[in-house]
């Protein structure tokens, strides 16, 4: 019996990566970069600029107020 994969709410650190190699060099800096500055996870950059496109109500850049350590 073959079972489903699981379908999760986020993209994967691994698929974000593969993404992120199929993009323009000076793209997957600037997401790299902005993960830095935010403190967040690439991938979390990644869906947040998705998602920002696709609907413009969507958690966005402007609403991520990372904590600075």
């Amino acid at each position: 019996m073959q079972t489903q994969p699981a379908i999760t709410q986020h993209l994967s650190p691994e698929l974000a990566q593969i993404f992120l190699e199929g993009l323009p060099e000076h793209i997957r800096t600037g997401l790299e970069m902005r993960a830095k500055t935010m403190n967040y996870p690439v991938w979390a950059v990644i869906e947040m600029a998705i998602a920002g496109y696709l609907d413009e109500e969507a958690l966005s850049f402007v609403d991520c107020k990372p904590k600075l350590e």
